[in-house]
């Protein structure tokens, strides 16, 4: 019996038409160039005509953390954004924030108020400056109980004001960030804010010790590259997985997937392209620099990145990127996947953090010059970032742990969940020689020999990359390439944050002692590099991540493997791992335990989602089709056994179905069983492990019964949209 449901959806989607997007053009109906109209969309105070010059020079003040906004000014820049937004055609605001769902949150409310009996558009000071959100609902971890609804949102005047669009309408978005009645993070954004702050006291500290004395204010920059798969929402819709969980829970792989290599960077199909370029439209209009797009490595994948802004300003950014990849996707009838593993044998989609340390006047710390050798600055705050990661590993490790992540994590498609730092050939034998106290012989960069004159020279670069690496330096940045493309980065940025603030706290103190005993600066900045690489060393590989021999050698090195995200937060509990953190000031101990308890709680529930999804699956779906099929087959092999025809084919079938059938129906009924057993127990810790330890790899040896089923059920009659529909049509 054929499933109509699956061959609709089939019909449907290669009836699609490419959407055209509307292109920004002037009074004359000619096309604007991105610079145009890029951030027309976003409130920019320098050009208000209703602030003054001195109004703009307290508030530039005020955003660069030198002073506090008071209520005249506020009042001021609340007019100036409201005649702004209005002119803008927005009706409503909301404070936009990051709650520990690792999402965004908004609640909008009308510009509309009353002059008496006369209806007026508002918005106050208090308005634009303070928010009261029902904070019960969102995860505390326990931090306080339910019935103490109060929380409090509150602007955050580095990152802009910016109009959010939609089909019926506009509102004028406040970036905020979100706090509880006693003044705990309930956010990624707080802090994130703290450990900048925190990078700033360390690094003006260390620009003052070693004569950079121009520097007013050292900041940490990031680009937040983003993967995504895109599939026709007639196939989504089809999938109770994927709108329960976001990823395939079962499904037998193509013959053809990612193993030729021909999706990477090949060339964009129409339809992709033209929601590629709706997306970056909507982008540049909120001032957010999309730069590059391409296909990613599996089939039905594709990337983003943006140019480089200030991390938190960055980390808002990211947010939006992934609100408007999902919103845009269904104009075009895409539904947008940002889970870090979809469809189990194809790559998952990861987030790579660019991150960098740069000054007011220019500088960035990790640029290492044409003479890297004799760059000793730039050589110490390596040697320290090295040393912050080797030392804080675990509690890195932890920032970037989540049940999705679980699936990529050492699958041989992403970085090991073992943490090490990448520097490259040039830079590991520079750091070499000087702790080993040999020379360093310094060489011209090469020319590379292409054997074609027609092709212009390439200057090979002093640093290879290396994309088994879960923190590795890039040439001018390092790149933390271990973070879930679901995942909000205001949370792993604040932790590595803190890690390195830690220890150029140490760095400063070296400087310190080292010049007060009259050594030169550079000199000062060698006993750096000599104690933190010299202690750090071990965490430096520059091979492939992906081996087996690298964990064997990680474990002779003395290098934490926290596999699981169960084994990975458990560090949030170990004062001794943690205590940098509270050290630091950018998070308090009650807030680390918040979030570990938020953490665990989301795994659990996560994972009980999907479990329960996939035996749902199996009893509503999988198993109905397999005996339909049996009963199709025995009908067969009556009336060919009636025809005294040979019925070894049909029957050899029905045993290898009924079989399967039979072992999918009992361990599916195992895992419920244990499912509920576990509830009952209520220790989430237990719990937390137990489904690592054991449901996840059995939920595993359910799909793979399921997908035998599916390889012997006639195509027409499977219920599912297959791998190959979701992938390849589109």
């Amino acid at each position: 019996m054929a499933n109509h449901s699956r061959q609709d959806a089939k019909l449907t989607v290669y009836g699609r038409k490419t959407r055209k997007c509307t292109v920004p053009v002037n009074e004359q109906g000619k096309y604007l160039k991105v610079s145009q109209y890029y951030g027309e969309n976003v409130y920019n105070y320098h050009l208000s005509k209703s602030l003054s010059l001195e109004d703009k020079e307290t508030l530039k003040q005020v955003i660069e953390g030198k002073k506090t906004i008071n209520r005249e000014l506020a009042t001021k820049v609340a007019n100036s954004v409201l005649e702004w937004a209005i002119a803008k055609g927005a009706t409503h605001f909301c404070h936009w924030f990051q709650p520990l769902t690792g999402a965004s949150a908004e609640k909008h409310d009308a510009f509309l108020s009353f002059d008496g009996d006369r209806p007026i558009e508002a918005l106050s000071a208090s308005q634009l400056m303070q928010g009261e959100p029902d904070a019960s609902s969102f995860p505390n971890g326990g931090s306080r109980a339910t019935f103490e609804a109060r929380g409090y949102t509150t602007w955050d005047l580095t990152s802009p004001l910016f109009i959010q669009e939609s089909s019926n309408g506009k509102t004028l978005v406040i970036p905020t960030a979100f706090v509880s009645y006693h003044g705990d993070a309930l956010d990624t954004k707080t802090p994130l804010l703290r450990s900048d702050l925190k990078i700033n006291e360390v690094m003006m500290k260390f620009c003052n010790l070693i004569g950079m004395k121009d520097v007013n204010r050292v900041y940490t920059t990031c680009g937040a590259e983003q993967e995504y798969f895109l599939i026709d929402k007639a196939f989504y819709f089809g999938r109770q997985d994927l709108v329960m969980t976001g990823r395939a829970l079962m499904g037998s792989l193509t013959s053809r997937n990612q193993q030729l290599e021909d999706h990477y960077f090949g060339m964009i199909e129409e339809r992709v392209l033209a929601y590629m370029a709706e997306v970056e439209i909507e982008l540049y209009k909120m001032g957010i620099p999309a730069k590059t797009r391409h296909n990613e490595v599996a089939p039905g994948q594709f990337e983003m990145a943006p140019i480089f802004k200030d991390a938190n300003v960055a980390a808002d950014n990211n947010q939006i990127v992934m609100t408007v990849l999902r919103n845009v996707a269904l104009k075009h009838d895409f539904v947008c996947l940002l889970h870090e593993k979809p469809f189990s044998g194809v790559n998952g989609s990861g987030k790579h953090l660019n991150w960098s340390m740069s000054t007011d006047t220019g500088i960035n710390f990790l640029e290492p010059g044409h003479d890297p050798h004799e760059n000793y600055r730039f050589l110490a705050v390596v040697a320290t970032v090295v040393e912050a990661v080797y030392r804080h590993a675990d509690t890195i490790r932890a920032g970037i742990a989540s049940h999705g992540n679980d699936h990529r994590l050492g699958a041989n498609e992403a970085p090991p969940s073992i943490m090490s730092v990448f520097l490259g050939e040039t830079l590991t034998k520079i750091f070499e020689s000087m702790v080993s106290g040999g020379k360093y012989v310094h060489s011209a960069r090469q020319i590379l020999d292409l054997g074609a004159r027609q092709l212009a020279d390439l200057m090979k670069d002093n640093t290879d990359r290396n994309r088994t690496s879960p923190f590795a330096f890039t040439g001018n940045k390092f790149e933390f390439r271990a973070c879930g493309s679901s995942a909000s980065i205001g949370y792993p940025l604040s932790i590595l944050n803190a890690a390195i603030a830690d220890i150029f706290d140490e760095t400063n103190k070296i400087l310190e002692t080292e010049i007060a005993a009259g050594k030169s600066s550079d000199d000062a900045l060698v006993a750096v590099v000599m104690k933190f690489y010299g202690n750090a060393q071990r965490i430096v590989f520059n091979g492939d991540g992906y081996s087996q021999d690298w964990v064997k050698e990680a474990e002779k090195r003395g290098l934490g493997n926290l596999r699981t995200t169960p084994e990975a937060i458990s560090v949030l509990k170990d004062a001794k791992k943690t205590n940098f953190l509270m050290r630091t000031g950018v998070f308090k101990e009650s807030e680390i335990m918040t979030r570990h308890n938020v953490m665990l709680e989301r795994y659990i529930k996560c994972r009980d989602i999907e479990l329960k999804t996939l035996r749902a699956m199996v009893s509503q779906q999988v198993l109905p089709a397999a005996v339909a099929y049996k009963a199709q087959l025995s009908e067969g092999v009556k009336r060919l056994k009636d025809a005294g025809i040979d019925s070894s084919l049909e029957i050899d079938l029905l045993k290898d179905l009924a079989v399967l059938s039979k072992a999918l129906y009992e361990e599916t009924n195992i895992m419920a069983n244990i499912i509920n057993e576990l509830h009952h127990k209520g220790d989430e810790e237990a719990m937390a492990k137990n489904i690592a330890s054991d449901l996840m790899p059995r939920s595993v040896k359910i799909a793979q019964i399921c997908n035998q089923i599916e390889e012997i059920i006639p195509d027409n009659q499977w219920p599912l949209p297959k791998f190959y529909d979701m992938l390849f049509i589109r």
